[in-house]
Order: structure tokens, then sequence, then C-alpha cells
């Protein structure tokens, strides 16, 4: 590889996502690997107007990098991994994640909010899975929609769009914002929230060789159970649903998962700890269980309610 070309690694344009490739770029020059990182504007960041669930699709944030993917623009591409559709496009695979940071979501306030009580915030937050499981917990909640970078969601909720607003922890951490937050245990993360994922042209095996060389395995281990979670119960990025897998001292997984109506007045979760087998998909097992446990029905309900 040191002979051939640099690899060029497609990403978003935005500051986070930009990060995110640089740290991708860095472990592959420890590699002695060169690289360029080649931004490309994503149809989810030309649309800042719109809630996701309502644009209909999943991958909004990563088609734009399949299609320069299958053209041969890019060599790799990176991605936040909750963003990932779990069915790719013929071509495209998901080749390496790096080691998770943190998963968990957290509440950032207004200034004028700082002493309201949570049951009393607005909330701003277009994620489906973040205003449900709010629901569940405070029912009621006045709850209005938020698009755009961190930075951009940060001015908004000056400008008082809203009391407060929900974030990936891990979003704040890599850029080094200097904010007052919340952790929230009752909002269950997303599939692979805080992972960095790296997708490849499956005929690119040289190269996909060498980005296995970085992936975190444990990370791995965890990641594919929670998408193999979300890909049985068909939620892609817009169903309410929330899934976090680790891995205990004993060796052991434990896995949360939750699956919510709209407004999170019917919730059926699973919280289970197991011996892990690479021969058995734990993720679609114990998507299963909820599916046969009143999951199916809640599952239609939702996809019948966008």
């Amino acid at each position: 590889m040191n002979s051939m070309k640099s690899i060029r690694i497609g990403t978003r344009n935005s500051p986070l996502a930009l990060w995110q490739a640089r740290q991708v770029a860095k472990k592959l020059q420890n590699k002695n690997i060169k690289t360029d990182i080649v931004p490309i504007i994503s149809s989810g960041d030309k649309n800042l107007t719109q809630p996701l669930y309502s644009l209909g699709i999943t991958g909004i944030f990563t088609k734009d990098l399949d299609i320069a993917l299958l053209n041969d623009e890019i060599d790799i591409a990176v991605h936040s991994l909750k963003d990932v559709p779990t069915e790719l496009p013929y071509g495209v695979k998901l080749i390496s994640v790096l080691a998770r940071d943190f998963h968990h979501d957290v509440l950032v306030r207004n200034s004028k909010a700082k002493n309201k009580d949570l049951k009393d915030l607005k909330i701003a937050t277009s994620s489906l899975r973040r205003r449900s499981f709010w629901l569940r917990e405070f029912p009621g909640t006045e709850l209005t929609d938020i698009r755009g970078n961190v930075q951009t969601r940060l001015r908004k909720l000056e400008e008082e769009i809203a009391d407060a607003t929900l974030f990936s922890l891990a979003g704040i951490k890599r850029m080094n914002l200097d904010l007052d937050y919340e952790f929230l245990p009752f909002l269950l993360s997303a599939p692979s929230q805080g992972v960095v994922g790296i997708a490849g042209h499956e005929d690119k095996t040289e190269i996909n060789d060498i980005l296995k060389s970085i992936e975190d395995s444990k990370t791995a281990i965890c990641t594919t159970i929670e998408r193999d979670f979300l890909r049985t119960l068909e939620g892609g990025c817009t169903a309410p649903i929330g899934a976090f897998a680790e891995i205990n001292v004993r060796n052991e997984i434990r896995f949360l998962g939750r699956i919510c109506s709209l407004d999170g007045k019917d919730c059926i979760e699973t919280d289970e700890i197991f011996q892990y087998n690479s021969s058995e998909k734990a993720g679609e097992i114990l998507a299963q269980k909820l599916l046969k446990n009143g999951g199916k029905e809640l599952m239609s309900i939702i996809k019948r309610s966008l």
C-alpha cells in the first residue's frame, strides 16, 4: 500500500464529521498510510428545515458518500455509525469501527432555563427516539424541531427556540465544547451511538484489510448486536428504538433495548446479560423476543403514523 496513492477519506463537511475523518486519518498514518480527506455535502446537511423523520428515507447523511464510493471518487467513507442504515447499497459495506467513547445522550439548557424542573422544560429535538423516550418520562412536554450541527443548535437554543435540547455526549466531547450538561439515564442511546464507522467498497480488498487492522474488536461485537437488533425491528433511523450493548468485567454482554410508541405511552424493553457467541445473531434473537412480546404491533402502528 505504501507505493500506492493515498487513501481518499470521504466525509460530511460538518466540524464533527471532519474531526471523525481526521481520527481515521491519524490511525492510518500511524501505519505509514498516506491519506487525503475529501469533504462532501450530504443531503441531510442541505435540508435543515424539515425534521429527519419527515423526509421519508433512511441514510440521508450517508447516501451521498455511498454514491461517491461507488463512483470511485473516494476510497472510504467515515460516518457516525448511528447514521448508517443497516442495509447498505450493493457494493458498499461497513468495514471497520473505532473504539466507542461516549454513548450517552445529555441535556443542554439555554441560559434562562437553568432552574426549571425537567418536567417543565420545552425541548427542542428532531429525533423520534429522544422525543418518544422523553414523553415516556414527562408526558405533555412541549416539543419543537431543531436541525443543524452542534454549533447551529446551540445558537438556536440561545435564541430561545426552546428551554433545552439534547445532544450526543460524544459530539460535545469531540468538539471540546465547554458546556454544562446533564446526564439522563432514561434516554437510552441510539444503536451504535458514540462510534465512528468506516464504510468501503467491497472490491477494494487491500484497503479493506488495512481498515480491519485499525478496528476495535469489542466495539465491533457490541455494535453488531445493536445493529442486528435495529435491523430485525426494521426501524431504520426513523423509529423510536434504543439499544446499547457492552462487555462487562466477566466478559459477558449486557444488552439494553427499547422500542416506544411516538407518544411514549407504550414501551417494550429488554435488559439481558449473556455469554457472547460469535456464531449466534444475538441482536436478532433479542429483537425477535420484543417482536413476539407486542413489538410487531407497535412497529406497525409507528410506521402507519409516520
